[in-house]
């Protein structure tokens, strides 16, 4: 009886170890798996498909602190949060204090529940204005942003940064510390410094080591690919939650093949290409709708060709797509895909793998 007293109490500390709750200020996320913040991709019809389908939180494009961009046409759709699932988290750029606490009180007004700060973007254009990645060249800065932030309003507000640098500054431990004692609710970390921008692989010790001497929770964000990958994660590092970029573009099921794995240990089936029919056309009349018809079937292109990639007869009509000028057009090409698409099996087939084609 001891020893299976042990083994279960084994098994439910590793249960609990991947599936605890994960808490942002007043709000319980349903599970610990998070959307990424990604330009031009976490738009609100993107962040609703992701929620809709398992992800317990989606971070927003992020919105400049230039108050002079704020009237703008794409910073007003990326302050609409219009029938958003809960809780909103918006976030902002800058490295500016005072502009960016502005920038908090702005987002805050539209609606935005969290407050995220970029300090993880490695683009140059970010960079070159000294702010995304490029922040982590000035700690003393980076803690008077995050003060000014966090006294500017009253919600929670998270940060999300890279390792450091470069490889032989890596200073995320010196970042965190900082950032818990500024106020900051949670910490997402790529793991990648900004010199290595998102090629190699992301390692994840320099993020196991910041969960090991920190108390407010921890993110692990960086080639989270997979199932396996997410547990794998969450083992080595300790982390309170993950956060899936790239891998959600065309996938947003991804979430929930993560849930059912990290509860059971085992895969879900391919999704139906019934299924992933409606999910696509439905992603596609949100996209109409939210950006209107002309830039609504070129934004479509990206998503309808992340969602076919891979897929058996897919490269052609890829080509194609891009051909096409009307969302009547795109709509019926992508009905006649899935249709011939369904003669090859009920189930989403692609060419030479499991599900998981690059």
């Amino acid at each position: 009886m001891g020893l299976e007293l042990i083994l279960y109490a084994k098994t439910f500390l590793f249960l609990y170890y991947l599936l605890k709750v994960m808490q942002i200020g007043p709000y319980t996320l349903k599970n610990n798996l998070i959307v990424a913040p990604m330009a031009g991709v976490t738009d609100r019809p993107f962040r609703q498909l992701c929620k809709s389908m398992g992800a317990g939180m989606a971070v927003s494009e992020m919105v400049s602190c230039n108050s002079l961009l704020w009237g703008s046409e794409k910073t007003k759709r990326r302050a609409n949060h219009e029938g958003e699932v809960d809780p909103i988290s918006v976030q902002i750029a800058g490295a500016d204090p005072v502009m960016m606490a502005q920038a908090a009180l702005y987002n805050v007004e539209q609606g935005a529940q969290i407050i995220d700060i970029n300090m993880g973007c490695p683009a140059k254009k970010i960079c070159n204005t000294m702010a995304g990645s490029a922040l982590l060249r000035d700690e003393k800065l980076v803690g008077r942003i995050l003060d000014s932030v966090v006294s500017a309003v009253d919600v929670p507000v998270t940060l999300k940064i890279r390792t450091g640098w470069d490889r032989d500054n890596k200073n995320a431990l010196v970042i965190a510390r900082i950032a818990e004692n500024s106020g900051i609710e949670a910490l997402a970390i790529h793991g990648r410094t900004r010199a290595c921008a998102y090629n190699g692989k992301a390692e994840y010790e320099t993020i196991a080591a910041v969960k090991n001497h920190v108390e407010i929770p921890i993110i692990a964000n960086g080639d989270i690919n997979t199932p396996e990958e997410a547990k794998k994660v969450l083992e080595s590092t300790k982390a309170d939650a993950v956060m899936i970029g790239r891998a959600a573009q065309g996938r947003p099921w991804i979430f929930r093949e993560i849930s059912y794995y990290l509860s059971t240990g085992s895969h879900l089936p391919l999704p139906e290409v019934n299924e992933i029919q409606h999910v696509l056309t439905n992603h596609l009349y949100d996209l109409y709708d939210f950006y209107g018809e002309y830039s609504g079937v070129r934004i479509a292109r990206k998503h309808i060709s992340w969602y076919t990639k891979g897929l058996v007869g897919s490269a052609p009509f890829r080509h194609a797509m891009n051909q096409l000028k009307s969302s009547d057009e795109q709509l019926s090409a992508v009905n006649k895909f899935f249709g011939n698409l369904s003669c090859h099996g009920e189930r989403l087939t692609y060419i030479g793998s499991e599900g998981l084609a690059a």
